[in-house]
């Protein structure tokens, strides 16, 4: 665990966590300094798959939001997101998996989706990426993009 990461993760409210956590250890660490909302990722051993779902929905404030580790892209979602998001849209859409930091808006289903890229040194991403915003009512708004630097 890189404190860089743990220095932005202390100034949250909570940490979500879209997958590929990689070892328990990782989710220790971040759940000791603040609530950790996670999925497992398809790194991610039998372990963490017990102690984590494979999506995570709930309510933040008055902000619908779906995690999951892999879920395509606007309006390109894979198949199983694709029909948990046609039956009942979130607003906020969370995934990872591709490694690079995207955030984009489905416009048909207004969906906002964010890939927060990846914060860890594995990985084929040159930057360490994490994003920070808040939630206000039923408002995502000061969205920031935090470099950690290179990967390497």
């Amino acid at each position: 665990m890189d404190e860089k990461i743990l220095k932005y993760a202390s100034q949250a409210d909570e940490i979500w966590h879209a997958g590929d956590i990689g070892s328990l250890k990782v989710a220790d660490a971040l759940q000791k300094i603040k609530p950790l909302r996670a999925v497992y990722g398809n790194i991610d051993d039998y372990i963490i798959q017990k102690e984590f779902p494979l999506n995570n929905r709930f309510f933040c404030e008055k902000v619908d939001v779906l995690i999951t580790h892999i879920g395509g892209y606007p309006p390109k979602f894979n198949e199983r997101t694709r029909n948990i998001i046609k039956q009942n849209p979130p607003k906020l859409f969370i995934s990872g998996h591709s490694h690079i930091l995207k955030v984009m808006r489905d416009k048909k289903l207004d969906i906002l989706h964010m890939n927060p890229g990846a914060c860890g040194i594995h990985g084929f991403h040159q930057v360490r990426t994490m994003l920070r915003f808040e939630i206000d009512g039923a408002d995502i708004k000061n969205l920031e993009v935090i470099e950690l630097g290179k990967r390497g």
